[in-house]
């Protein structure tokens, strides 16, 4: 019977020894893990601002270009104005002209 309790003890002992050599192999691995999981959310993190700087940069592109599209519009539109009242007068005269029978 004491040597059945002293295997039961040595076995005991195997297995805890065991279990202490995985949680020791499990504790190194945590910083590991944490590292690459920091590592990948930087990434991920990155990856987003790049993103979201290059939707910025497009709106501010785009919005730029709205604005030089209007003012050239709004160019055109003076200029189309400056003709009409250049030529107004002589619409004017040309019509009178007509329905008096003048022309």
């Amino acid at each position: 019977m004491n040597e059945k309790n002293i295997r039961k003890v040595l076995e005991i002992e195997k297995q805890a020894q065991e279990l202490q050599d995985k949680a020791k192999r499990n504790a190194q691995e945590i910083p590991v893990r944490a590292e690459q999981e920091a590592q990948a959310m930087l990434a991920r993190a990155r990856s987003e601002a790049q993103e979201e700087a290059r939707r910025v940069v497009a709106a501010v592109q785009s919005e730029d270009r709205s604005k030089e599209v209007l003012a050239n519009v709004s160019a055109k539109s003076d200029e189309f104005d400056a003709l009409a009242k250049k030529n107004f007068d002589k619409a004017v005269a040309y019509v009178l002209d007509r329905v008096l029978g003048k022309a």
